[in-house]
Parts: C-alpha cells; structure tokens; sequence
C-alpha cells in the first residue's frame, strides 16, 4: 500500500469505522452508566450553604484548598494539557472543517500559529506529567498499563498532527495518514478506558454532590 493509498483508506473507511465504534461506544456506556439508578433517598434533606450538585461542579474544577501546593504538577500540567487539548481539537481550521463535513456546522477557528505554538505547550506539560508520574514512587505503584496506553492515545494524535503540519519526520502525505490513524485509535479505545471520562467527569461530580447534599455535606 503506497502513501496515497494509506492516506485514502484512513480518511475514508477507517475514519468510518472508528466514528461507528466510537458512537456506539460511547451510547452503549452512557446507556450502562444512567440506567443503573440508585434507591430513592428517604430521608429528610439537610439544607446547607454549597452543598449540591452544580456546587460540587464548580468546586471539583480547581484544586482544593492546599492542593495545588502539594501537587502543582498534577494540577497545573494536567490542567494545561486538558485545556490545550480541547482548543487544538476544536478550534483549529481543519479540524473544523472536518466537523464541518461530519455534522454540518462550523464555527470560527484561532490563528494557526496560535494553535501551533499551544500544541507545543500541550504535548510538553503531556511529558511533564508522564515524567512526574515515572518518577513519583506512589503514582507509579498505582500506575496500570491502562494508564500509560492512554497517555500515548492522548499524545500521539497532537505529536504526529504537529509533525504533519511542519512537514517533519515523514512525508506530508504519510505523516498526515498517521495523524489520521493515531486519531482513529484514540476514538475507538475511548468508550473503553478511562478517556471516557471526557464524557462522565461533570455527570459525576453533579451525582456526588446532589447524594451528599441532600446529607447536608459539600464535597
């Protein structure tokens, strides 16, 4: 399979494939996750100050009060590379033109050289925090395989983009077909692991802090 082969098969029927898996992934999840349900809390609700579901939101988006202080890697790389990677993925020209295509809207993009040099931010707070997560002896005990395949699902995809659009390492078209392929992996190992959170993580602290609410406790 030549160069322009490779790039025609992953723009079209794995793109395809890795859209099906990922949708019906992703519904399946949901589906399993929401329809669990849980039994209705009897008890008289205790009213207190900042204690509810969209509290707890608000609060679990920044670090506790002395955390950032004992963890500023985790917060703050984890924060920046979380954030650079929503801007690149939706904010970028082509990749807007491609939601474009999928689902026919589009919205205004940010300069290339903007997007560019964020890329750059966020793939190195990617490696400080692998690097963090090496050397910290807990962090790493804890550490499963799930967590350093996911890390490189995450970097992979902004790495080999990145490469793609300097025209670095490989030629454009390969490069750009790997690009593609790193993507396609992301989306069809996303329902599965722990990437699913991208999808969770708000539902999930609303849960938390509405149950504890009603107890009068603000998590």
């Amino acid at each position: 399979m030549n160069d322009m082969l490779f790039l025609t098969w992953v723009r079209g029927t794995g793109l395809n494939l890795a859209i099906g898996i990922f949708v019906i992934g992703v519904l399946w999840r949901l589906l399993e996750v929401y329809s669990l349900g849980r039994k209705p809390d009897l008890s008289a609700p205790r009213e207190r100050a900042g204690a509810s579901g969209w509290h707890t939101v608000f609060r679990r988006t920044f670090p506790a009060e002395g955390m950032l202080k004992k963890a500023p890697i985790t917060y703050i790389g984890g924060g920046i590379f979380h954030l650079g990677l929503a801007i690149v993925v939706f904010f970028f020209a082509p990749h807007i033109k491609l939601f474009e295509s999928l689902l026919g809207i589009s919205w205004p993009g940010l300069p290339s050289q903007f997007v560019d040099m964020l890329t750059i931010v966020t793939l190195a707070a990617l490696l400080v925090v692998l690097v963090d997560r090496i050397k910290n002896p807990i962090k790493r005990y804890l550490s499963t395989f799930e967590d350093w395949f996911t890390w490189a699902l995450t970097f992979l995809p902004l790495l080999t983009g990145w490469l793609a659009v300097r025209h670095l390492l490989l030629p454009y078209t390969t490069m750009l077909a790997v690009h593609i392929l790193t993507v396609e992996l992301l989306l069809v190992f996303l329902p599965f692991t722990k990437l699913f959170h991208a999808f969770t993580v708000f539902g999930s602290r609303w849960f938390n802090g509405t149950v504890n609410g009603h107890k009068g406790v603000a998590v």
